[in-house]
């Protein structure tokens, strides 16, 4: 017998689960720490702040583009292989970075290293699911996804430490380090997982086309997408609307990140047991709480409290949405993970911008609760449509059953009736 016990196959899946959560909180690192390195950037190669700024949106713009297009092109490459080339990547692009001698050369590493966000974040959850089975899967991507809030609690504060003691390149040099240990890891501990049988880019793409698929897609874009409206500006609203100093920005984050891991643990846990009510629960206490900032960030024990249910809340709403996504598209779903995750760069793109231009109108900074809430609402209500669908659907099923039921029974009846 060559079957393994449970608990060794459970032992290899939590390893396989840490791996990945591993190579997210890496990816995560790479996405947000050159916020706080911009200055050093900036002058190194004399450009302005704003002009420095492109180091992160083109960032945000490759994974727009790259999730998508390194999806497809992996469609028909084993699992594992894609994982462990995405992280090859993801370490020349950090490379790259690291020792550009000029400032274009250093935006195309960042591009070439975004190429890998999108398709990692969009097979990682599939794998996860497939290896934790279906009554665990919402919580094996929350443990992926966990890598996320430990990048935000310690990975880009620390980083942001290291770039300012040893400077900036520093940073990418530790972070292509610990690309080169997890494409070790990877192809070390990830079991072999080939493509499904069957998979055909036109039927990746055609799932895209499942209105509840394009629902699911719509409430990540606004509804985690609501979270960057208030945490774009959380600087100059903890600043100048609640009166902290600047140092007290490095705690304040700590607590927001405290908050996003509870919440990434917590969402996953409660989408296994029940999808759906999660998704519409953690939504409406998430317009609560972006509605209350616009009046608690004018105190500031309230202000830091509100701060960290922002974290909880929006990281409670990750693995129920990317579960619901490949529940959605079951029959192909790696194309619709990786979307899923554009879709959550691009909802932090328009929040930041709709927030901006509320700000930049003359309402104040603390108005970007409320645009934020608005486009959570947005994004419940969406809910509720998805819900409806599901029912008239459950009811349509259900009535064509009788209506087959009932025309199989009239023979047998008519036999009867003449015997």
């Amino acid at each position: 017998m060559n079957q393994q016990p449970a608990s060794a196959t459970n032992s290899g899946s939590r390893l396989t689960l840490l791996v990945l959560a591993l190579g997210v909180f890496g990816v995560g690192v790479t996405e947000f720490v050159p916020v706080g390195l911009l200055p050093q950037i900036a002058a190194e190669f004399q450009v302005s702040i704003p002009a420095a700024g492109w180091v992160v949106s083109s960032y945000a713009a490759g994974v727009l583009v790259g999730a998508p297009l390194m999806t497809l092109l992996g469609v028909r490459v084993p699992r594992k292989k894609m994982l462990v080339l995405l992280m090859v990547i993801f370490t020349v692009g950090n490379l790259l970075t690291a020792f550009a001698p000029s400032f274009g050369l250093l935006l195309g590493g960042r591009v070439l290293t975004s190429f890998t966000h999108g398709a990692f974040f969009g097979i990682g959850p599939v794998v996860a699911a497939e290896l934790a089975g279906p009554e665990r899967r919402s919580k094996a991507v929350a443990v992926m996804f966990s890598g996320i809030a430990l990048a935000n609690l310690a990975g880009v504060p620390l980083g942001t430490w290291l770039g300012h003691e040893l400077g900036w390149r520093a940073t990418f040099i530790a972070v292509s380090v610990l690309g080169a240990i997890m494409i070790a890891a990877l192809a070390t501990l990830i079991p072999h997982l080939p493509t499904p049988a069957g998979v055909r880019l036109r039927h990746e793409v055609t799932a895209l086309g499942n209105p509840q698929v394009l629902l699911a897609l719509l409430m990540t874009l606004l509804g985690f997408g609501g979270v960057f409206a208030a945490l774009t500006y959380l600087t100059p609203i903890m600043t100048e609307v609640t009166g902290f100093g600047e140092s007290a920005m490095t705690p304040i984050l700590i607590v927001l990140g405290v908050g996003m891991f509870i919440g990434n643990w917590f969402g996953g846990k409660m989408a296994d047991k029940a999808l759906m009510p999660t998704v519409v629960g953690s939504l409406a206490a998430l317009v609560v709480a972006l509605f209350a900032f616009t009046f608690t960030s004018h105190q500031p024990v309230l202000a830091v409290i509100n701060v960290f249910l922002l974290g909880a809340l929006g990281m409670a709403t990750v693995p129920p949405l990317q579960t619901l996504v490949l529940q959605r598209a079951s029959a192909a779903p790696t194309l619709a993970s990786a979307i899923n995750i554009g879709a959550f760069n691009m909802g932090n793109a328009l929040a930041a911008w709709l927030a901006g231009s509320t700000i930049s109108a003359g309402l104040g900074l603390e108005s970007a609760g409320w645009v934020g809430a608005l486009m959570t609402l947005t994004a419940l209500v969406l809910a509720f449509v998805s819900v409806a669908l599901m029912r008239r659907e459950a009811r349509n099923a259900s009535t064509a059953s009788a209506v087959d039921a009932n025309t199989g029974a009239a023979p047998q009846l008519a036999d009867a009736s003449r015997a």
